[in-house]
């Protein structure tokens, strides 16, 4: 099969988020210029750069409360702050619920039960017992082609590890076991890892 994107897939559902799969999911809380709280899952997030450390997130929808994107973006867009939150298995259920299209002045957190922490380097909170949180400053927005899709850019500027999750001088992912995002409504976690060594290692 081949099709090209604009003249349709001719599927039950778009196959795109499909085929980019498994991805991380950024677990994104912010802080409104008024301070309101927000905490909501993004699917099209990863880590771009070591030094300095950098991650990068995008919002491709809107919400009538907000002017041409999500509560996250406009927060940041704001603030100049972010942080991200890392979800673990355990948390799928708590990090539904702060997937809904909430009007702009619910607190995911307290909606959802999510116990929060203060971050330590920028005016947010954070989910207190995710596995590891990255506090961010915004570096840059961009926006893509399309009605509302936007890149956020972040400089990681703090870094939370939960204890139990380091384990002989390692951040061990099998201690909390990581959600991904696949497909349609489909996820996964991981539970199983093995090592390669590149070639000359």
């Amino acid at each position: 099969m081949f099709y090209r994107p604009e003249n349709g897939h001719g599927l039950k559902h778009n196959p795109f988020n499909a085929v980019v799969t498994p991805r991380p999911i950024g677990w994104i809380s912010t802080r409104g210029a008024d301070g309101s709280e927000n905490l909501a899952p993004y699917s099209f997030f990863n880590a771009v750069a070591y030094v300095p450390p950098q991650v990068m997130f995008a919002s491709t929808s809107t919400k009538a409360d907000r002017d041409g994107t999500k509560d996250s973006m406009a927060n940041i867009r704001d603030t100049g702050v972010f942080c991200v939150n890392i979800v673990e298995y355990e948390m799928r259920d708590v990090m539904n619920v702060t997937s809904g299209a909430w009007d702009k002045d619910t607190d995911e957190f307290t909606k959802a039960g999510i116990a929060r922490a203060e971050c330590e380097t920028i005016a947010a909170s954070r989910v207190a017992d995710a596995p590891a949180s990255l506090e961010c400053r915004l570096t840059q927005i961009v926006q893509l082609p399309g009605e509302a899709n936007f890149v956020a850019f972040g400089e990681v500027t703090g870094v939370h590890l939960r204890d139990n999750c380091v384990v002989d001088g390692m951040f061990d992912v099998l201690k909390y076991q990581p959600l991904t995002r696949l497909g349609y409504r489909d996820y996964s976690r991981i539970t199983d890892v093995f090592e390669l060594k590149r070639p000359g290692e």
